[in-house]
């Protein structure tokens, strides 16, 4: 995991001029700088700054204004940084607050848990509720969606991460009742109409093939599943189809010798990935010479022949065969291209969000979960920027 994150600066003699009276219903703009006190720090640097005193004339009110770094906490907004940026680097609480004990700098461990989880809170979004990761355009027009799980409180929670495809950034990531198809559609539906996608970008998987049908969405499967999963099948089913072990094939009039040159033609289908009308209608040939074999309940049995485990393989990599090859033809708006996978969503699960939960014994809150990792994901889509700046989330 590679971050830049830029901690918060403290600068003393810099100040924000406060421009309306901060008391609820008051709204007076005639603010005059009453005194200067001085204010104790927790600081890597200043033990001590100066706050000022303002007062609204309008209603008498006076308030304290700080300076760049500070607020009416003992810890400075640097301090805080430090505590949040060690926690991502991979310690526990208990740890960073060691850590910084050691440096002089004491900071509690409750402290540190609470400077992590309000900057996770504070991390900007594109829908006030559930999304906190912002955009860097109005359209993605690929969304890339995967799921993966993390333990809190002894139960696994499904985690859904969203992905602008192109540019390879994070976009959401939101604790889903389950993976089932109902609940993706829901999910993917929300956030692409927010984003404006034209593309879903996922894995073979039922759930999303039904979101992006749902949501009137082109669907591009990840053509590395869909290989790995053809190349598994065909290293298995071969030795038994050139046996022919049951004689099912043999009963459709299909000889040993054509079933497993079908079952490497759809191989190297999936291999070359090239759409075309010969193409497809090689698919349709191969499956329609298994169309006749029964099912498991027509031969009273609960096993399946060889022959129909070819009529239901076949069928499905002819059922995915547009999803598999969209990314030849499709282009954005601005012309850009896919490569075919969903590598950015999985990057994103891996970096932003399994790589600092492998360090721990789980979450004890479902709003840990989403905290942390949206932070993590926030700071990561900043790396081609100058950095992460922490500044933007604590106070």
């Amino acid at each position: 995991m590679r971050l830049k994150l830029l901690l918060p600066e403290v600068v003393p003699d810099r100040f924000v001029e406060p421009s309306v009276c901060p008391l609820a219903g008051c709204g007076g703009r005639q603010l005059a700088m009453w005194q200067e006190c001085p204010k104790p720090l927790r600081d890597t640097a200043f033990e001590e700054v100066v706050a000022r005193r303002y007062q609204c004339l309008r209603c008498r009110h006076t308030f304290r204004v700080y300076p760049q770094g500070v607020s009416n906490d003992q810890v400075s907004m640097r301090l805080k940084g430090l505590a949040v940026l060690l926690y991502i680097m991979g310690l526990s609480y208990g740890a960073v607050a060691l850590v910084l004990a050691a440096m002089g700098h004491a900071m509690s461990k409750t402290a540190v848990y609470n400077a992590v989880q309000a900057a996770g809170e504070k991390v900007p979004g594109l829908r006030r509720a559930d999304v906190r990761l912002p955009l860097t355009q109005t359209m993605v027009a690929a969304l890339g969606g995967d799921l993966t799980s993390v333990k809190c409180k002894g139960e696994w929670l499904t985690v859904g991460v969203t992905t602008d495809v192109i540019a390879g950034t994070a976009l959401t990531i939101d604790i889903l009742q389950d993976g089932q198809a109902a609940t993706l559609i829901g999910w993917v539906q929300e956030i692409a109409e927010a984003v404006q996608a034209q593309v879903l970008v996922s894995d073979d998987a039922d759930g999303f093939k039904s979101a992006a049908d749902a949501n009137g969405l082109s669907h591009q499967v990840c053509k590395a599943h869909v290989l790995r999963n053809t190349e598994a099948w065909v290293s298995q089913m071969r030795p038994l189809l050139a046996q022919d072990a049951d004689g099912s094939s043999q009963q459709l009039g299909v000889t040993p010798e054509q079933a497993v040159a079908d079952s490497e033609a759809l191989l190297k289908l999936m291999q070359e990935r090239r759409p075309s009308p010969q193409a497809n209608a090689q698919l349709a040939a191969i499956h329609r010479r298994y169309l006749a074999a029964p099912t498991p309940r027509q031969l009273g049995q609960d096993k399946e022949t060889l022959a129909y485990r070819l009529r239901l393989f076949s069928l499905d990599r002819w059922n995915l065969w547009r999803r598999l090859t969209l990314y030849r033809d499709w282009r954005s708006p601005s012309a850009a291209s896919l490569d075919g996978t969903n590598n950015a969503t999985e990057r994103a699960i891996g970096w932003w969000v399994k790589e600092r939960y492998r360090t721990m014994r789980g979450y004890k809150r479902h709003q840990s979960v989403l905290n942390v990792s949206r932070l993590i994901a926030w700071a990561g889509n900043q790396l081609d920027t100058r950095g992460a700046d922490l500044a933007l989330v604590i106070s």
